[in-house]
């Protein structure tokens, strides 16, 4: 069990992450891709990219195993590094005491099945062992994420658009509530089931929310989060099914056709924030059905991704479709 413990002070900075991490993205889609459970969610998307693994990947299986510890230092905090290049570069700028106590924790692990190979040079920050890391992670992303960033943002946004409606209706009790089953809120204690023993003290700092496409047994947390910085607390979101092939692409050229009109030119625009087909019904002056039909042919298109939220289903755009948004903006 994780038990996050919250102050007064802590309550008024909990934040949810505005994007993916491409770090977390990495690390968790990596032992994804490594663990012996499958889902039906990503079975795809496992099929695509397994082959395409290599011997340059042999430095993340030993960093990354299916279960257990994973160093720290390849999920830092990333304070005015954004993007995937700035997110490397602080992993190979981590100072060397740093990689010394996570590769050590690494190589102690309970979880390991065989011994940890030979990562002394990269422990010592010897530079070959840098940046034979820094290509890893880059080779990886490029393979393996970057193909499907735009259906992994779509998701994340989502995710992100529900959590905001939470936020807006109840405050931080209903953003923290809302994480149930995954996270319980007991104020002013989070409980998260984990698989060892853990009490977090915030004392002020705050708790970042970070949600993550590739996460998806259970929360996790850093092992030694930075004293001065506020925790980060990755979550999974909901997916939807057939992800791999819709919902951050273009379309078709006859559904990008089909868009032509105000209705549908009002539904984009609306649900930049996210709605829901009766708020989208209401607000756009159409009845329900006819709402369900315009948002149908708008998610075909890849312009707005559709998630059910148990009694709803909240739409939100993609970034295809806020580039179109933007476009026709832009040209006015």
């Amino acid at each position: 069990m994780l038990r996050v413990h919250f102050t007064a002070d802590d309550i008024a900075r909990v934040r949810v992450a505005a994007v993916p991490d491409p770090l977390w993205e990495i690390a968790n889609s990596f032992q994804l891709l490594a663990s012996p459970e499958d889902s039906p969610v990503f079975g795809q998307w496992r099929r695509l990219v397994r082959p395409l693994l290599g011997p340059a990947d042999t430095l993340l299986t030993a960093l990354l195993p299916p279960r257990g510890y994973s160093p720290d230092f390849l999920t830092p905090d990333r304070i005015g590094a954004p993007g995937l290049a700035g997110a490397i570069d602080t992993v190979l700028v981590t100072p060397r005491a740093r990689l010394r106590v996570d590769l050590t924790r690494l190589a102690r692990s309970p979880h390991r099945r065989r011994p940890l190979p030979d990562v002394r040079p990269l422990a010592d920050g010897e530079p070959e062992a840098l940046r034979r890391l820094g290509a890893a992670l880059h080779g990886y992303h490029r393979r393996a994420l970057a193909p499907f960033w735009p259906q992994i943002r779509a998701q994340v946004d989502a995710d992100r658009a529900d959590r905001a409606r939470a936020a807006l209706a109840g405050g931080v009790d209903g953003l923290l509530s809302g994480f149930s089953p995954a996270l319980r809120w007991a104020p002013p204690v989070l409980e998260v089931d984990y698989p060892v023993e853990r009490d977090v003290h915030l004392r002020g700092r705050g708790l970042v929310l970070q949600p993550s496409f590739f996460c998806t047994r259970r929360p996790v947390m850093l092992a030694d989060p930075a004293a001065d910085r506020a925790p980060v607390l990755v979550h999974p979101i909901e997916h939807t099914l057939g992800w791999v092939r819709g919902g951050g692409g273009g379309g078709g050229g006859e559904e990008l056709g089909a868009l032509l009109g105000r209705t549908r030119a009002a539904i984009l625009e609306d649900v930049v924030t996210g709605r829901t087909t009766g708020e989208l019904a209401e607000r756009v002056g159409i009845s329900g059905a006819a709402a369900s039909q315009h948002t149908a042919v708008l998610r075909r298109a890849g312009l707005l991704l559709s998630v059910r939220r148990k009694r709803y289903v909240l739409h939100t755009i993609t970034p295809a479709g806020l580039a179109l948004l933007t476009g026709a903006r832009a040209s006015v």
